[in-house]
């Protein structure tokens, strides 16, 4: 039992943890197109964005759990086509509630565009997410089977980032909670939170994440 168990974590993490990497050189690359030098992270610490590598999970594994027809090339492009759409439109809506419920702010904002769904998505994304699961179905899921079958082998690295990653994630989440906080002029009540005042200030999580946009009438931090 606890084998199996080690073997989904090992195999479930590292996809998490590639998806937030692809998606931080995504971010980025969009940004150095634009012709802007600020560094888009999900994380304080490390080079990822976390919404990417929940995604990229979720999409891992309702692809390995759903048959395609590999003898019929159009059926296999059409069911990977809806998945994506669909699958890509609600975890990017859902995130960005979230995002909004919890920390006050959002990361993106698709008003501008027509037949948008709250601004959270819209059917231009979603049509995005289902070529996106296409490719991913078509080409990147084996890449990822063989990649998996070759890191199971380094257990040891597995537990180092695990530990990084939930420090990370952690002082993240925190940070960003009490900067929402402060926004609604709470004071620190404890040690802990007179540490993130101290050391996690507006500018420099502004800095970090220089994209995240408050909502106004947000009352989270009252």
């Amino acid at each position: 039992m606890k084998d199996k168990f080690l073997k989904s974590y090992n195999e479930f993490f590292w996809i998490f943890i590639i998806g937030s990497f692809i998606g931080f050189v995504h971010e980025n690359l969009l940004m150095i197109f634009k012709g802007q030098m600020a560094l888009r992270q999900g994380l304080i610490y490390e080079p990822l964005i976390p919404v990417y590598g929940v995604g990229f999970l979720i999409f891992y594994i309702i692809y390995s759990l759903t048959s395609l027809d590999e003898n019929n090339k159009l059926v296999s492009i059409l069911k990977g086509f809806i998945l994506g759409f669909f699958g890509g439109g609600v975890i990017e809506y859902l995130f960005s509630l979230l995002q909004e419920k919890i920390f006050g702010t959002i990361s993106w904002d698709y008003s501008y565009l027509m037949f948008n769904f709250n601004g959270r998505t819209s059917l231009f994304h979603m049509t995005f997410w289902g070529f996106f699961g296409v490719l991913f179905a078509l080409f990147v899921l084996p890449l990822l089977d063989k990649f998996i079958k070759n890191i199971r082998n380094y257990k040891w690295i597995t537990k180092i980032i695990t530990y990084i990653l939930i420090f990370d994630c952690l002082i993240s989440f925190f940070a960003c909670l009490r900067q929402n906080e402060r926004r609604y002029n709470k004071k620190a009540n404890n040690f802990f939170e007179v540490l993130l005042d101290k050391y996690y200030p507006d500018k420099y999580l502004n800095s970090i994440f220089n994209n995240a946009k408050v909502v106004k009438g947000n009352s989270n931090g009252k």
